[in-house]
Order: structure tokens, then C-alpha cells, then sequence
């Protein structure tokens, strides 16, 4: 699996370290943590 900066992700709950850096929050998670990665083409298909 390969995350690229902008895509949108599906990941469990309780997953993750979240953090604040310069009033930017962030979420770092493993890459066996990501359940699955949405694309543009199934999210169209589906609204």
C-alpha cells in the first residue's frame, strides 16, 4: 500500500498518535493501521 499527501484514508478509531505542533493538529498512524485508501472514482460513483 502506498499513502500519498491528500489522499483520503479510513482508518479504526482508537488508531494512532495525535499531536499539536504550531496550532496544526496531527495524526500519525502505521501504515498497517490504514483500513482503506478512498478514491475520487468510487466516492463519486457513491454519492
Amino acid at each position: 500500500m502506498e499513502i500519498k499527501v491528500g489522499d483520503r484514508i479510513i482508518f479504526a478509531k482508537y488508531s494512532g498518535s495525535e499531536f499539536k505542533l504550531d496550532d496544526e493538529e496531527y495524526l500519525i498512524l502505521r501504515e498497517s493501521d490504514v483500513l482503506a485508501i478512498v478514491t475520487r472514482e468510487r466516492a463519486k460513483a457513491r454519492a
